[in-house]
């Protein structure tokens, strides 16, 4: 079995964390995103992976390599222009001769590959689609399947009268397992989307099409901030079977009267200086805070410096950030690479 990870949108909905590092690879507890989803492939035994991409795709095989030291076979396709998820499957058509797990690259998940693998085979499946619940499906694509798990309808982004007919709340999780037959049903170099033109096709023509479900499932789209943070929060939680947190000692500091507690994580070479206190949070590397500032449930990615008796919140701080002396920065706030705030702002 080989996989295919959609790893080519250009991140509008998490700038401005994206403006110049491309959202596959931003930092999740200080680890390029896309290792996760390589993290659950590797562990079902897949390590044969294309990556598709468009925007900046240099910068992010710069970052991940050929997957040598991560035990696995990365190989990079380049779309011409934006193709849709069904069209950048079909681009990569060359490099797959096998069924293929197919993921949108913006999802963090512990899903076990290796079981909904096996329901795909025990199904003799040409397509399987990964489910999940939510609390608000008015934002995906809704999935109504039958009483032997096969896929019914798709409603894209159902509205509230919608709901209310519908007994369900499982949505389109944005992974699939595909046979190789499924080329067939997308041309080639044009733009087509699996959820408006490729599975509802499948289900036109009567297609061995099934739903793969497990509400016990970790799932979450991290295309924006507050979404992007809430991930870095739950892997701190050791909400995922997959990740636990990478504690860290706090006893280091002792001496310079720090309180850094054991659930935050810190990157190499940080400098914290005397009276600085580091809840729940993620601080990258070479990140350098001042005496007396507070960081909590927050993340700082690296080379920021933060001044002192500086109090940051439930929030996001960029690389090379430069924040001066008695800053608050609060709940919900995100500041871009290399923003400057001077001494007693409040954002």
């Amino acid at each position: 079995m080989q996989a295919l990870i959609l790893a080519g949108g250009k991140g509008t909905r998490l700038r401005p964390l994206t403006v110049y590092t491309p959202k596959p690879v931003v930092p999740v507890l200080n680890r390029p995103f896309l290792l996760y989803q390589i993290d659950i492939l590797r562990l079902a035994g897949i390590t044969d992976i294309t990556l598709s991409l468009n925007y900046q795709p240099d910068r992010i095989a710069d970052i991940l390599g050929d997957g040598t030291r991560y035990g696995v076979k990365l190989t990079y396709v380049t779309e011409p222009r934006p193709l849709g998820t069904a069209g950048a499957y079909r681009f990569a058509a060359d490099l797959i001769s096998e069924p293929t797990v197919v993921l949108n690259g913006d999802i963090l998940t512990d899903l076990g590959i290796e079981k909904m693998a096996e329901f795909h085979k025990a199904k003799q499946a040409e397509a399987t689609i990964f489910l999940t619940p939510v609390g608000d499906p008015t934002a995906y694509g809704l999935v109504e399947t039958g009483e032997n798990n096969e896929v019914k309808r798709f409603l894209e982004k159902p509205k509230a009268e919608d709901l209310a007919q519908l007994n369900t709340n499982l949505i389109n999780a944005g992974i699939y397992i595909l046979e190789p037959r499924m080329f067939e049903l997308i041309p080639e170099n044009e733009n087509r989307s699996f959820e408006y033109d490729v599975f509802p096709e499948l289900l036109k023509q009567n297609k061995k099409f099934f739903a793969y479900t497990d509400r016990d499932v970790y799932w979450r789209d991290i295309g924006t901030p507050q979404s992007y943070l809430q991930a870095h929060l739950d892997l701190l939680a050791e909400r995922l079977s997959s990740y636990p947190a990478e504690a860290r000692d706090s006893s280091v500091y002792e001496k310079d009267d720090v309180s850094i507690d054991k659930t935050s994580v810190l990157g190499a070479d940080c400098v914290i200086k005397s009276g600085v206190k580091i809840i729940n949070s993620v601080i990258g590397n070479g990140v350098h805070i001042d005496e007396k500032s507070v960081v909590e449930n927050s993340v700082v990615w690296a080379h920021a410096r933060i001044g002192n008796s500086t109090t940051i919140d439930g929030a996001f701080v960029g690389q090379g950030c430069q924040i001066g002396n008695n800053v608050t920065v609060g709940e919900g706030s995100v500041l871009g690479d290399k923003t400057v705030l001077a001494h007693y702002t409040q954002v």
